[in-house]
């Protein structure tokens, strides 16, 4: 079980890389209470993606892994991360994305769900178009900005609860702008931060929210051996690991798939995108 204080180091840094604020340590009491299964999983009413219900108060519902189960099934999942103020930074030749572990995932046939901001669509239009139309990969939204949903989110800048809704829908029209077709109805929080305020605002969208229960710790990271064997000693069936798809803010991250993968193949288990993880645990589409 990764422990609390991983948590927070690990994606404090991941925040800290990404809006070149000082390092935070936002307290956990900054996260909504999680609704309970029974209340969150049944079926959505109309066809697509299996989504989880609305959660109590008709908040919107939260997902951190799928079933515990002896189906072995694991989900990577990749935050491609890019803020509205660092297209200067890019311009000067910082590289927010991996086309080496995106090509990495294709060498080894590994099915991956990318939460992409709205920003890093717009900077790198080709690859998320070729990312969007991948069978081997589906796309979610990770906000526009990467601006944090709750107040005292490891040091980023944050978003008003009256544009939240904005926020995410802004994402989803980048999307649609570069030609991604079919973006999922799945939402991952910057930072991971959320409240009963923010799944509030984000009601109406109808996302499910997707959390991890595997960190990394590829953020900031230089020594490949050390996240690959946080991620192998975490996973467990039904996992979702939370890596990232920025080489200047993780340039492991590569690596480490290539470690990872094979040896949780031998382990018997397999890779899924975090639809069928949602499936499994009752989602309907």
């Amino acid at each position: 079980m990764i422990t609390l204080v991983r948590h927070i180091a690990a994606v404090c840094a991941a925040s800290a890389a990404l809006s070149g604020l000082a390092a935070c340590g936002a307290p956990e009491a900054t996260r909504a209470p999680h609704p309970a299964p029974s209340a969150a999983v049944t079926a959505s009413p109309s066809a697509g993606p299996p989504t989880l219900a609305p959660g109590p108060a008709g908040l919107t519902p939260v997902f951190e892994h799928g079933p515990q189960t002896a189906d072995k099934t694991v989900a990577l999942t990749f935050d491609a991360d890019m803020t509205a103020g660092q297209g200067a930074r890019a311009a000067r030749g910082e590289r927010f994305d991996n086309p080496g572990l995106v090509a990495a995932l294709r060498e080894l046939k590994v099915p991956a769900t990318v939460f992409m901001t709205g920003r890093w669509a717009e900077e790198y239009p080709r690859q998320a178009r070729s990312i969007g139309r991948d069978p081997l990969f589906e796309v979610a939204n990770h906000s526009y900005s990467h601006y944090a949903f709750t107040d005292d989110c490891y040091g980023l800048p944050t978003v008003g609860a009256e544009r939240m809704r904005a926020d995410v829908e802004r994402a989803y029209a980048a999307f649609r702008k570069v030609g991604i077709r079919d973006p999922m109805p799945y939402f991952r929080f910057p930072g991971g931060c959320y409240d009963r305020r923010a799944l509030k605002a984000l009601a109406a969208v109808g996302v499910t929210a997707v959390q991890w229960d595997v960190v990394s710790g590829d953020a900031f990271a230089t020594d490949a051996r050390a996240v690959t064997q946080e991620v192998l000693d975490g996973v467990r069936p039904g996992s979702v690991v939370v890596l990232h798809c920025t080489r200047s803010a993780a340039p492991t991250t590569e690596r480490v798939v290539r470690r990872v993968v094979p040896e949780l193949r031998a382990r018997g288990f397999r890779f899924v995108k975090v639809s069928e993880l949602i499936g499994a645990a009752g989602g309907r589409d």
